[in-house]
């Protein structure tokens, strides 16, 4: 019961992670201003978003093959406790920098919950099986979609956006503590390490203080000397900060050498030796490049951000000298087998090109709404695109379902049709569209398709790869999807601005059109709608492309997958080294 404990446990975690993702979007302006940005600077706040996608996707390798080494719940606690540091670090922050670490941070925690869960899943049920417990996973990480933005309105209503955070960090905090109850079917017995246990709580409330430096005591004449920097202006250098960093290493110090401690650092140098840590820095460097190359970009005006061309050369130069350290490495960081069946490379092109039609629907559904119905308030176009995020979840739950009884291939397909077809219908929406109910069941099939499609591409990776490697490729399969969505944002947008250009120039002037009020012309305004709409028509036709390749893709890959009843079920692999079972 404890593994299927630590299930439920990881599942709300994801589910956290995920509302987290969708909350800061709204949350962003806030968080400008309190780092002491102008709400016109954007642009300078635009690491706070890549910054989680950073850490998200470029240390997701790592972290999947740290749960196959080690174990699904000792990486389930430490991606936890990152994203309750990354939170901390975010509520008391007082500058960008401090901001970008700890949403770097959430997006390291964050993401490395999702493949070690799903790996979980494997190792708790035998492939015919794991449909449904797959789909709940699927179903929890997009409901986060819907209750992110719900969950920050209704915060920011009551509290400032700091408020989120420290919400964060207690979920966070307790979500590690039922880990470690859970961790074994014997009575909990309380921990020894006592003095393990006080520096923990003194380095913590120390960083505390070091970072939000509260009023009262800065002011106090004698209190306040803690708070100044003894040499430039860094809070780390004050004697507060200097008190936190001592007091941490005690804490890292005391949990190597203690008979029970909080945290299992003994094996840490066996694991990291294991891992391949030069390999994972070149695969990092390789996803964070390509990350920011996209990421950091205006979609609305350009594919790629300024730097964009540098930083895929280098990603390339990285991704070469990744393939080259793969060849030679003894335990290279994604076993050289994990990829050999059809079915497992098929399922990461099927979730690229997933994620890439995702993206459109996600962006400009509400642009689209924003543009013929809700001029001016974002919350009626939010509204729209509800519809379609409601129906992703229950899509997951369902296709689950169905995995343990129609064929991932057949499955996939299905529900990629569904999307490609909504999303040809979006490619016709007039000005009225939204005033028809048929919008409603584009928006809602188009959802159930792309939620269909989870469980069976999820259960044909892990039945395609062995029990050893269900961490890193389940991990692999988290960065197709990502970048997926990234590069679909840029290259869909990029082709729509192109129509919407070559539009443009065909229509007549306003003095042609209007030569009495050339100033205002409804003509000239309506010209300039409509090939707004031929840029999203073009846009949701693009999706529509890449929803079909995912459907055909799966067609010519993920028909053998080993997911029938009655095929044998590897238990999971030991961790190395030799650890609890999870």
């Amino acid at each position: 019961m404890g593994s299927r404990s630590h299930l439920a446990l990881g599942c709300v975690a994801v589910l956290l992670a995920a509302a987290d993702t969708y909350v800061v979007v709204l949350a962003l302006p806030d968080i400008m201003v309190g780092v002491g940005l102008d709400v016109d600077e954007l642009q300078r706040a635009t690491p706070v978003i890549s910054g989680f996608l950073l850490g998200y996707v470029a240390m997701l390798p790592l972290i999947g093959r740290l749960s196959d080494l080690f174990g699904r719940t000792p990486v389930l606690v430490a991606a936890v406790l990152l994203f309750a540091m990354g939170s901390l670090l975010t509520a008391a922050s007082y500058d960008l920098g401090i901001v970008v670490t700890g949403r770097f941070l959430q997006g390291v925690g964050g993401g490395g919950l999702v493949p070690a869960t799903l790996a979980l899943v494997a190792d708790l049920w035998p492939p015919e099986r794991r449909g449904l417990p797959l789909g709940v996973v699927g179903a929890v990480q997009e409901l986060g979609s819907v209750i992110g933005p719900l969950y920050g309105a209704v915060i920011l209503l009551v509290a400032d956006w700091r408020m989120i955070f420290w919400i964060n960090l207690g979920c966070g905090l307790f979500l590690a503590l039922g880990f470690r109850r859970t961790t074994t079917t014997a009575p909990a017995r309380p921990p020894r390490d006592l003095p393990g246990i006080l520096l923990g709580l003194l380095a913590l409330s120390a960083l505390t203080l070091t970072l939000t430096a509260p009023g009262r005591l800065v002011t106090d004449v004698t209190l306040g000397l803690a708070f100044l920097p003894l040499a430039g202006e860094s809070r780390l250098a004050t004697p507060i900060g200097i008190a936190t960093l001592v007091l941490s290493g005690l804490f890292l110090a005391r949990q190597a050498t203690a008979d029970r401690p909080l945290l299992s650092l003994r094996r840490l140098p066996a694991v990291v030796a294991a891992a391949d840590f030069p390999g994972a820095l070149l695969l990092g460097l390789a996803l964070g490049g390509v990350v920011l190359a996209f990421a950091v970009a205006d979609p609305a005006t350009e594919v790629l951000s300024p730097a964009g061309p540098w930083l895929l050369g280098a990603a390339a130069l990285c991704a070469l000298a990744f393939t080259w350290r793969q060849r030679r490495a003894t335990n290279p960081i994604v076993p050289r087998d994990t990829l050999a069946a059809p079915a497992a490379w098929g399922a990461l092109v099927v979730s690229f090109f997933t994620g890439a039609a995702l993206i459109a629907a996600l962006v400009d559904v509400p642009i689209f709404a924003r543009a013929t119905h809700y001029p001016d308030s974002q919350f009626g176009a939010a509204l729209v695109l509800l519809r379609f995020l409601v129906a992703l979840p229950v899509g997951a739950l369902v296709g689950g379902w169905l995995t343990s009884r129609l064929p991932p291939a057949l499955l996939t397909a299905a529900g990629m049709a569904m999307s490609a077809g909504a999303f040809v219908a979006m490619a016709m929406w007039r000005q009225d569209a939204l005033d028809s109910a048929w919008s409603d069941v584009a928006l809602v099939v188009g959802g159930l398709g792309f939620g269909l499609a989870i469980a069976p591409v999820n259960a044909a990776l892990l039945a395609a790869t062995r029990a050893e490697t269900h961490g890193v490729a389940s991990a692999l399969l988290v960065v197709a999807r990502m970048v997926g969505m990234l590069v679909g944002l840029s290259a869909l947008t990029a082709v729509g601005l192109r129509r919407f250009f070559a539009e443009q120039t065909r229509i007549p002037s306003p003095e042609a059109l209007c030569p009495d009020t050339p100033a205002q012309c409804p003509a000239y305004a309506d010209a300039l709608r409509e090939a707004a709409l031929v840029q999203l028509h073009t846009i949701f036709a693009g999706a529509a492309s890449c929803a079909a390749i995912a459907g055909v893709v799966a067609i010519l890959t993920l028909r053998r997958t080993g997911l029938r009843r009655g095929a044998p079920h590897h238990s999971p692999a030991k961790p190395w080294p030799a650890a609890p079972a999870s």
